[in-house]
């Protein structure tokens, strides 16, 4: 296993320092008393939001709620920093920072340090962690890789003929300039979206090379009223304690029960016309009508409302015709600040890879089927993540019997409550695959707390382990694949189900529970009060 000579022992080792990662460490101290450790390979902390530092880089959802939570002096000494409604990369990185500091963690960080292995001792139960800076012992493994942190880059044949400059917004050039440079976007989904919004303001040209036409509603950011911000820090605890009795943690001001086609035509078409004023992804998705992502009519009615919208706002309908989907209303909602506006810009073009596919790179620029070349200084791939589990795909984790985690999850990934994987005893996953399909925050937040309450209940017996049943993670499966059961976000190949990587999409898996916050809290409450009976504690013969 290694030489303990040069082994450093400790409770917890955590991968990953963003969001996940600091609400382990913090759990896992303040609660339990742990000498923890996180890694993480980065130079600084923030997990994704340390990487993603493109032009335009914003949460989308409602900063009152992108924090967090159960932590009330941390939320009413940092919320008014934030002051729109919406939180910027830079902002949301300087609040992780403080956040780690009003903790008093920092001394708990091994940045510019990588995972190579974790291998579990079943003599000593104990976790084996091999990084590129040493080595430790744990009894305890935390990894938060975080839902987003593989970036994908495809494969574009001959893309290396191009001699300008390619970026991934994942991985974004502190030195990179746009201003008068002529720039292709590849991708336009949220990160794609926002991106081009935000560059078409400086650059000489932009051309979006457009997969898959997107639904997009505007954001509608604007400044927090400070009555507003006072409203919030006094009611920050209320808002925590109704995750339990909502379905999405966004804090919408209603999950509506209203069905899209209960009302007349006239005001079906006043409630989205006030979504849309009003802004927001969740606020069109959820506070409209409570059927728009679960009954294909009412999807449509959602789907032509925003199909309308393009038509009026694009100027030329051709270019409106491309940009307008019509496919369901069906993949992660997104939001904007003037998207289809910059198309009505005459230094924006719009290419549609699905009739003019690229047919080659050149030295300088892309060649597209209808034979014209487009000139570029900068090619941008807004491509996005191996999501969820592809966060794993390059660790070497191996559990009981020397089995990887890659090879457990040969046939699509599975958990139980996206915490914990069958084989892999006294290891836990923050944002693992088959959590909840929620606001990150507050799930981050629930299971960091159910981690450090399973954790705690073999702490006080040494040696002990807690491991999660084969039996209890084929039934989670089982309860997440019947959540999905008449979805419509089984339609559309979307990142939440791996359909944008070659190959990843499996028929008999789930990357999310999709039954609701409430339903999720009601099933991880119920595993925790009855002492967690699809675990088995494992204790060693001479305790």
């Amino acid at each position: 296993m290694g030489n303990d000579d040069q082994v450093r022992e400790v409770d917890a080792v955590i991968v990953g320092a963003g969001m996940g990662g600091i609400m382990a460490l913090r759990r896992l101290t303040a609660d339990l008393g742990l000498e923890a450790v996180v890694i993480d390979k980065a130079p600084g902390i923030g997990g994704t939001w340390y990487w993603n530092r493109y032009p335009g880089a914003l949460s989308d959802t409602q900063s009152f709620m992108y924090q967090l939570p159960f932590e009330k002096e941390l939320y009413q000494e940092q919320v008014t920093n934030w002051k729109t409604r919406y939180a910027t990369g830079p902002e949301i990185r300087r609040y992780l920072e403080d956040a780690v500091d009003f903790w008093k963690l920092r001394d708990h960080f091994r940045l510019e340090t990588e995972l190579r292995s974790a291998v579990f001792d079943e003599e000593s139960q104990t976790w084996w962690i091999e990084t590129d800076k040493g080595a430790f012992r744990a009894r305890f493994l935390v990894t938060a890789l975080g839902l987003l942190s593989r970036v994908n880059v495809p494969d574009f044949p001959g893309i290396e003929s191009f001699q300008g400059r390619i970026v991934h917004t994942a991985d974004w050039p502190a030195d990179l300039d746009l201003a008068d440079k002529r720039i292709g976007v590849i991708g336009n989904g949220s990160t794609g979206v926002q991106f081009m919004t935000e560059a078409a303001k400086v650059v000489r040209h932009l051309t979006s090379f457009q997969r898959t036409p997107q639904y997009t509603v505007p954001a509608g950011n604007r400044e927090w009223t400070d009555e507003e911000l006072q409203h919030f820090k006094n009611t920050c605890e209320e808002r925590w304690a109704e995750f339990a009795h909502v379905k999405i943690g966004f804090g919408i001001a209603e999950e509506t029960t209203r069905n899209t086609l209960g009302v007349a035509p006239e005001v079906r078409e006043e409630i989205f016309e006030w979504a849309w004023n009003k802004g927001g992804n969740y606020t069109f998705t959820n506070e409209t009508f409570c059927d728009v992502t679960s009954d294909r009519a009412a999807n449509e009615e959602a789907a032509n409302f925003i199909r309308r919208k393009i038509a009026q706002i694009v100027q030329d309908p051709e270019t409106a015709r491309r940009l307008t989907p019509w496919e369901p209303f069906a993949r992660r909602p997104i939001c904007d600040s003037g998207y289809y506006q910059i198309f009505n810009q005459p230094n924006v073009r719009l290419v549609s890879l699905k009739e003019t596919p690229i047919r080659e790179f050149t030295e300088s620029g892309v060649v597209t089927e209808d034979g014209m070349l487009h000139e570029l200084d900068v090619l941008v791939l807004a491509t996005g993540f191996d999501a969820v589990d592809g966060s794993y795909r390059g660790v070497e984790i191996r559990g009981r019997g020397g089995k990887t985690l890659r090879e457990h999850w040969n046939e699509g990934p599975r958990s139980h409550l996206g915490v914990a994987v069958a084989g892999f005893p006294n290891m836990f996953m923050v944002l693992g695959p088959n959590g909840p399909f929620v606001n990150l925050p507050p799930a981050i937040g629930l299971e960091a707390q159910w981690i450090s309450r399973a954790i705690g209940s073999v702490l006080d017996t040494p040696g002990a382990s807690i491991e999660l049943r084969p039996e209890a993670e084929e039934a989670w499966l089982r309860t997440c694949l019947d959540e999905l059961k008449g979805s419509l976000f089984l339609e559309t190949g979307s990142w939440i189900f791996g359909s944008n990587i070659p190959g990843k999409r499996k028929t008999k898996t789930a990357n999310f529970f999709v039954g609701g916050l409430d339903k999720y809290i009601e099933i991880a409450e119920s595993e925790a009060e009855q002492g967690y009976p699809s675990y088995q504690i494992h204790v060693p013969a001479a305790v």
